[in-house]
């Protein structure tokens, strides 16, 4: 099964993407074993240097650790997965934000219509 990339943001981006939002969710937690790079080039559809470089990235960001002979790992550090879970939490929100202002709408008008939103939402959930 491949992935849709889009071609507005390069594919290795769009994979640290992918796991980030996995962390947060907490399909894969802390500790977790990564896919192989072949495994994850095959599952995504994408070369293994693009996964190879997606790994790297994660490594460098300090989210991923790879252990020599033994693959690579989400970091146990909870320290860094919450950070990144608040930055990717402020860019979401950022980008909201900022499209809604774009559009007119003024801070209460945002305000009433994420709560009125959310209101929703959760009695949909419940329902």
């Amino acid at each position: 099964m491949s992935d849709t990339f889009h071609s507005s943001k390069p594919i290795y981006i769009q994979l640290v993407e992918r796991i980030k939002k996995e962390i947060v969710r907490n399909d894969l937690k802390p500790g977790d074993k990564l896919p192989s790079v072949r495994e994850m080039a095959l599952q995504s559809g994408v070369n293994p240097n693009t996964v190879q470089r997606t790994y790297r990235e994660l490594e460098s960001e300090e989210i991923a650790e790879s252990k020599r002979g033994q693959g690579t790992f989400v970091t146990e550090n909870q320290v860094v997965l919450e950070e990144m879970r608040q930055k990717l939490k402020n860019e979401e929100i950022a980008q909201f934000v900022s499209s809604m202002y774009e559009m007119g709408y003024q801070k209460e008008e945002i305000l009433t219509g994420l709560e009125e939103f959310l209101n929703e939402y959760n009695r949909g959930e419940k329902g």
